[in-house]
């Protein structure tokens, strides 16, 4: 990957300004014998054209990777034990004047073979990472390394493709089926599922004086996820109530390059960043997911074979979107939103529970869809603003296909074609050139026709929240479920609770929360 000067002899540009986000046509010219094209984000995607003039003067992306070796080495230390991840891009920012920049990213040596890239940090120029015209998301999932097959059962499943693979579109497609098949058990299953925990958190406080909620909500995520998802409780086959502990082993295989556990620094860092853990380790308890899901899917893998999807590959396309993606969303979603909520306090405690009652009384007694979409604006915005403050993937990745200028809100950057591109969402999502009070958890963000208009900077999904996705997108495919099971789980907060108190800790990935306080319903 080479950081040369660019010949803009035909430079397409990825430009997205605050002002051009919601520009639903764009206009062509060549302007002195360089090509820019501008993509923007609207209610459906636009065709990439040129435009007439750029806004912004054109820079050199700012910023080096420093020697060999040395220069990867002295940015993974900073990261991980420095500075901090937060701290590690806002000295950048400060240090280069810019939301675009050079730097080296972890894990680098020996993990990754070419750990440089170019940071986008601004809401401008982050929404490029998802127009899979200009980049390429082919094994980018983790970032600048890849962890072994053998971990998904010899398989590159469907996070790792690009849209332009034959496999792609398929395995979404299963994924859409998986999720269209069952949608009619969702509310209950979750209602079921985590009603129970909430009874047993109950049961702890009283004995305790407090109750962890980080454990309980784990084993509840998987839970609920086989029940509604597949019909099957966990409990009642092989797998017990093992799959919490087999997963987050599992997941630790493959993103311990990116944690931090706690351990001395320097010997945590020549034990998980330095080198992949051997994937036999952990093959045993990977095993036993997979066979739960084959067990388990039944009707899905009959649909698979339907899409040319062979039985195996289907299984450990499951095991990935179950147990990775959305089990791991989930796990570190909820605890976030109960956090940030548990400290908003009483005040924004009573307003939903007023909402969620008088919406659920008015469906009958029943919590529904429809009262949920139409009746709890308040709830829908505070899940939103949970996901724009803590995005449960705070960073994405894609390579650019093409020669071309990406645009910040102050100039466009020339980025040459193969160049890994990568943005901090939380710094993306928290622009103060789009939002007020842009660190602060502001609860009703999001409620009104002026705060709708914010959702399109909302990206958690790996695309804006005003979009869909597509077979032909990287967006998550259980994006609105995602959404639906967030907004579920503080129904059932205020549908139990006036009000709750919480203590915060830290974990590898999230926060740590203890219920400290809960309030039983009193109207």
């Amino acid at each position: 990957m080479t950081t040369a000067s660019i010949s803009f002899s035909s430079v397409p540009t990825a430009s997205i300004t605050s002002s051009q986000l919601s520009t639903a046509s764009l206009k062509s010219r060549s302007n002195r014998n360089c090509r820019i094209i501008t993509a923007s984000l609207s209610e459906k995607s636009q065709p990439i054209v040129t435009k007439s003039e750029s806004s912004v003067p054109i820079r050199k992306v700012p910023g080096d990777y420093g020697l060999p070796l040395i220069g990867p080495l002295r940015d993974r230390l900073a990261y991980f034990y420095f500075e901090g991840r937060d701290e590690f891009f806002k000295n950048r920012v400060r240090k280069y004047g810019s939301t675009v920049f050079r730097l080296n990213m972890p894990p680098g040596p020996f993990v990754a073979k070419d750990p440089r890239v170019i940071a986008l940090l601004d809401a401008a120029s982050f929404p490029v990472l998802f127009d899979t015209s200009l980049v390429e998301k082919r094994d980018l999932f983790t970032g600048t390394y890849m962890p072994s097959t053998d971990l998904t059962g010899g398989f590159r499943v469907c996070s790792y493709l690009d849209p332009s693979e034959p496999h792609h579109a398929p395995l979404k497609k299963f994924l859409f089926f998986l999720l269209a098949s069952r949608r009619q058990e969702i509310i209950p299953e979750f209602n079921r599922t985590f009603g129970s925990l909430f009874e047993n958190l109950e049961d702890e406080l009283a004995k305790k004086g407090k109750a962890d909620f980080g454990g309980p909500n784990d084993q509840a995520a998987f839970d609920f996820l086989s029940r509604a998802l597949f019909g099957q409780d966990p409990a009642e086959t092989k797998l017990g109530r093992d799959a919490p502990k087999l997963i987050k082993k599992w997941v630790l295989f493959q993103l311990g390059p990116l944690l931090t556990l706690g351990l001395p620094p320097y010997l945590e860092d020549l034990l998980l960043h330095s080198f992949m853990l051997p994937p036999a380790l952990v093959k045993s308890d990977y095993n036993r997911l997979a066979e739960f899901f084959k067990e388990s899917a039944g009707p899905v893998l009959d649909e698979a074979n339907r899409l040319g999807i062979s039985q195996d590959e289907a299984v450990h396309n499951l095991v990935f979107a179950i147990c990775f993606n959305t089990f791991g969303g989930l796990t570190i979603l909820f605890p976030n939103l109960v956090k940030l909520i548990g400290r908003a306090g009483a005040r924004l405690h009573g307003k939903l529970a007023q909402e969620i009652r008088s919406a659920v009384r008015d469906s009958g007694g029943v919590v529904t869809m429809r009262a949920i979409e139409e009746s709890m604006p308040l709830t829908k915005s505070v899940v939103y603003e949970t996901l724009r403050i803590e995005p449960p993937v705070p960073v994405q990745y894609g390579r650019a296909k093409h020669d071309m200028v990406v645009q910040s809100h102050d100039a466009g950057y020339q980025v040459k074609a193969g160049e890994m591109l990568f943005g901090y969402q939380p710094m993306a999502t928290k622009d103060p050139r789009v939002f007020d009070r842009a660190e602060e958890f502001v609860p009703d963000r999001f409620v009104g026709a002026e705060g709708e208009k914010l959702l399109k900077y909302v990206m958690w999904s790996n695309g804006p929240e005003t979009e869909s996705p597509t077979v032909d997108n990287k967006q998550c495919a259980g994006k609105d479920f995602v959404v639906l099971v967030a907004r579920l789980l503080v129904v059932e907060l205020f549908m139990r609770y006036d009000s709750f108190e919480i203590e915060v800790g830290t974990s590898p990935l999230g926060s740590s929360v203890k219920m400290t306080s809960l309030k039983k319903a009193t109207f």
